[in-house]
């Protein structure tokens, strides 16, 4: 059997982290079985579409590295454009589809026309509250006349399409993350199918769109464990055989929460926009909830491919921890030679008006310090900026005077002014200054620490003096030197 599996975001806003977690873990499972990975878009809920959000979604899952086999694209005019044989992979395009297959249901008694208005399901669920009782559809509309039903259609009356559910009997399912489910028939709502609008809601257009793409795993948030009895029925209703589903545990917070923009941004571009790299991203989500079961934790994409296994999903909780990405996310920074991040970080030192050596240095020996691309100037500005200025006292070592301040500033000055320009290294810069310092090292580095970033807390002297260079950093040890006059 052909392994297929699908990701069907809505475009109703920018590309949620979740989101990519689920189409990340549907890539994986295929992709490990040399199976098909789809992604098509689920657009039906017209009301709440957002403008953008469907390039944002195939951006984010390109930024991601996730390719796709079939389903949807846009070309450079920024048009939708589709590839493989199962579409349209675009749900608005598929209505006469759904209408056809609701007619089959009507036809077979599996579903029925429902004539009930806003203001009817409105106060149906408020008695409902009242009496205490779970909110659901009465079935009032399901046993009407034939002819009540034509004289209604006639008139124009407008309607929904309801599917019946069975009275009887228990709906289960072998889930492949959390085992065996069951869920009584009396306790599912007659779910609408079409909406009076004549578009399909989700839970029709996914059992539809499923079954003839050939999906054969349906790997989702824990989110729609309530929605899959539903989609079981209809699979029965039609004398379909289903796929297999698995429902991946939520995405929590640091707390143990529901994961929400209150815990701070949650969309992909977000992410992007501070400078997550997507090896990281990609590497930090796949753990989450997902133990390979080894002390590895560094992935590659192949390597996850090759690791992957529903069985290690685990089913309790996720929790997304902001500083473990972090920590990915520099792990990744560090193992970049300056040329490649030099090319990753351009969005965020575009505006930098400097020598493209002199950006390679502060990239060189920020390297080891970020832990996101955003933060690249981040605590730097010394070396940006032309002037910088400090309280004198910040240059004391301890209990030094301002003669042996002095005295420490004028020996580093001759050092720096002994190197060579053409060997200004950082390695030259650090060794000479090392010697001379000696076992009293503090007592010279500090000052010249101070005097070049005006800052208790640095990058090291020797780094802060190779970026700015010999004329500046000999400036600013003069600088230094005249302010303790």
């Amino acid at each position: 059997m052909l392994i297929r599996t699908r990701i069907a975001p809505s475009p109703t806003g920018f590309m949620h982290i979740g989101t990519l977690r689920t189409a990340l873990t549907n890539y994986l499972f295929s992709k490990k079985r040399k199976g098909r990975f789809i992604i098509r878009l689920e657009d039906t809920d017209r009301t709440r579409l957002v403008p953008e959000s469907e390039q944002d979604i195939i951006r984010s899952l390109k930024w991601a590295r996730l390719t796709w086999d079939e389903g949807i694209d846009f070309n450079q005019e920024q048009k939708i454009i589709e590839k493989g044989s199962h579409g349209p992979y675009v749900q608005s395009k598929r209505l006469k589809i759904y209408n056809k297959y609701a007619r089959e249901l009507l036809k077979k008694d599996h579903a029925y026309y429902c004539f009930c208005t806003k203001k009817c399901l409105e106060k149906m669920k408020n008695e409902q509250q009242k009496l205490k009782q779970p909110p659901r559809y009465d079935k009032r509309c399901a046993n009407l006349p034939q002819s009540v039903i034509r004289e209604k259609l006639k008139s124009k009356q407008s309607f929904t399409i309801r599917l019946k559910i069975p009275a009887q009997g228990t709906t289960r399912w072998q889930d492949l993350v959390r085992g065996p489910i069951s869920i009584e028939n009396k306790l599912i709502d007659d779910q609408v199918l079409m909406k009076s609008d004549g578009f399909p809601t989700y839970h029709f257009a996914v059992v539809i769109d499923d079954h003839l793409m050939a999906i054969t795993h349906v790997l989702r948030g824990e989110e729609w464990l309530s929605s899959t009895p539903k989609h079981l029925l209809l699979y029965q209703a039609f004398g379909w055989r289903p796929p297999k589903f698995g429902h991946l545990p939520q995405l929590l917070n640091v707390n143990g929460k529901k994961l929400s923009k209150r815990d701070g941004d949650v969309a992909v571009r977000d992410f992007i926009k501070k400078g997550y790299l997507p090896h990281a991203l990609i590497n930090f989500i796949a753990l989450l909830g997902w133990n390979p079961k080894t002390t590895q934790e560094i992935f590659s994409l192949k390597e996850l491919i090759k690791q992957f296994d529903l069985k290690k999903i685990n089913k309790a909780g996720a929790k997304f921890d902001y500083n473990r990405l972090n920590w990915f996310n520099a792990r990744y920074i560090k193992s970049l030679k300056t040329k490649e991040l030099l090319k990753l970080s351009q969005p965020f030192i575009k505006n930098l008006k400097l020598p493209a050596k002199k950006i390679e240095k502060i990239l060189f020996i920020q390297k080891e310090r970020l832990s996101r691309l955003k933060d690249i100037t981040k605590d730097i500005p010394f070396l940006i900026e032309k002037q910088i200025s400090y309280p004198k006292e910040l240059l004391a070592w301890k209990n030094q005077s301002n003669e042996q301040i002095q005295e420490n500033l004028q020996k580093a000055r001759i050092i720096i002014s002994s190197i060579d320009i053409k060997n200004f290294s950082l390695d030259n810069i650090q060794n000479k200054l090392l010697k001379a310092g000696g076992e009293k090292r503090g007592e010279l580095l500090w000052p010249l620490r101070v005097a070049l970033s005006g800052q208790k807390q640095s990058p090291s002297p020797f780094e802060c003096a190779w970026v700015l260079g010999k004329k500046q950093t000999l400036k600013r040890i003069e600088q230094a030197i005249i302010s303790l006059k």
